[in-house]
């Protein structure tokens, strides 16, 4: 694909809800540097927003679309949307429990058995998560007798946190105001985690700012991110969603974390999410220092062209063809009169439906483990959204994965079906029937 330098269009300019709210806006600069001449990755046209599901009284009204599309700066290599949605819009009632995933627990229990042994927590410690959803990973270290502050900022999320998990919660956007006031009631962190929030913060400078205030002199930040690389090498273009502003490498996450006055001490690529860096960083003034491991990836990510826009290039097409494939299979399986329907109401399957077309003509409905979205409405699609018990009483022929990040723990939980001769259909990174 031709290299495209972005420019907002002139036709659409800023919009603005009743309640005042930016709904969004174009850049044609860097968020993390400034740099102009943005490259143009991938245009998925105007979208709806992810975990916007609807209600039934709300399927006779038009949604709301926004532009999404995905560009490289080649000034500092980070990848970004170019079109932001206020975060008031997206997170202050937000339909993701982190809890519903039995993957995500076990991995959250994991690392904050690890941080306490390593870092030699006790009751005299403080760890602090940023974007804490419901309580999910903060109650290991609270079970453990070690004292804990969630920061949320959607209200229904941090409700079940308190209630449910006794988790200490604030019902905010992370700051550097909220920092800088948490820091003046002597609440710093031995250990701050982050998953899977930074690629969500526009302002990256505040958001770190903040970072550097609340975490303690000898302290240690633990940051999960999406990575670039199994994004584009697994053609994993579903992960695009306004929600998710920024894409990294770890290239170009340690430029933003040594602006700001942190060393990334050690890194590791996580199989969750379909591919996550799991990044540790320290105050640069405790004199860390980058692990080996660090050194490595940094040198294989310029080695394979991360830090290039070539090695991005031909991700539209690539795209256009798994669109082929998977639009090809479904079409096969209907004209045979299969019934198919789907399995997780999650952002990534609205992205994957709502990019390819496929909707009530193809698809019968969609199930869900949570609880929180049973009753509602795929956005823009618009397929009504069932619990997973719904397979057997329909035994739809086949279900297309929309949730395929966790796809072991799906098909394991799926067994009854699958042993009554129902099939799933995997889409990434090519369309696979198990």
């Amino acid at each position: 694909m031709k290299a495209t330098v972005y420019s907002p269009s002139p036709s659409s300019p800023t919009t603005v809800s009743p309640r005042g709210l930016a709904l969004r806006k174009g850049v044609s600069s860097c968020r993390l540097c400034a740099g102009e001449g943005l490259q143009e990755i991938l245009d998925l046209g105007r979208m709806p927003l992810a975990n916007a599901l609807l209600a039934e009284h709300q399927l006779r009204d038009p949604e709301p679309r926004y532009p999404l599309a995905l560009a490289f700066c080649p000034r500092c290599s980070l990848v970004q949307i170019t079109d932001t949605v206020a975060p008031e819009l997206l997170f202050r009632d937000y339909p993701y429990f982190s809890s519903f995933s039995e993957t995500m627990l076990r991995e959250s229990q994991r690392i904050a058995e690890r941080m306490i042994s390593s870092r030699r927590l006790d009751r005299n410690s403080h760890v602090l998560e940023i974007a804490s959803n419901d309580g999910y990973l903060l109650q290991f270290y609270k079970q453990a007798g070690i004292p804990v502050l969630g920061i949320e900022p959607a209200a229904n999320i941090a409700k079940v946190a308190r209630e449910e998990r006794g988790i200490r919660t604030i019902c905010q956007f992370f700051s550097r105001e909220l920092a800088r006031q948490l820091r003046a009631q002597g609440q710093q962190a031995d250990v701050v985690h982050a998953n899977n929030v930074v690629a969500h913060i526009e302002d990256l400078d505040g958001f770190f700012q903040g970072l550097e205030k609340i975490l303690s002199a000898g302290g240690v930040a633990v940051i999960e991110v999406p990575y670039i690389r199994d994004m584009i090498e697994h053609l994993e273009f579903d992960t695009i969603y306004h929600e998710h502003i920024s894409y990294f490498s770890l290239t170009s996450f340690a430029r933003v974390m040594r602006a700001h006055g942190f060393e990334i001490t050690d890194v590791e690529r996580l199989a969750i999410h379909g591919g996550s860096l799991r990044v540790f960083a320290e105050h640069r003034s405790s004199l860390a220092q980058p692990s080996p491991a660090a050194r490595r990836m940094l040198a294989e990510e310029e080695k394979c062209g991360l830090t290039h826009f070539a090695f991005y290039e031909d991700f539209a097409d690539k795209i256009s063809r798994l669109k082929d494939s998977l639009l090809g299979l479904l079409r096969e399986l209907k004209t045979e009169d299969r019934r198919v329907a789907a399995y997780g109401a999650s952002a990534k399957g609205a992205t994957l439906l709502n990019y390819f077309g496929i909707g009530a003509a193809t698809l019968d409905f969609v199930v869900d483990r949570s609880s929180a979205k049973r009753g509602f409405y795929t956005p823009g699609t618009r397929l009504p959204i069932f619990a997973p018990e719904k397979l057997l009483e329909a035994m739809p022929d086949h279900v297309l994965l929309l949730t395929w990040n966790f796809a072991e723990e799906i098909l394991e939980q799926q067994a009854e079906y699958r042993r009554r001769g129902g099939h799933f259909i995997v889409p990434i990174p090519e369309p696979r029937v198990v």
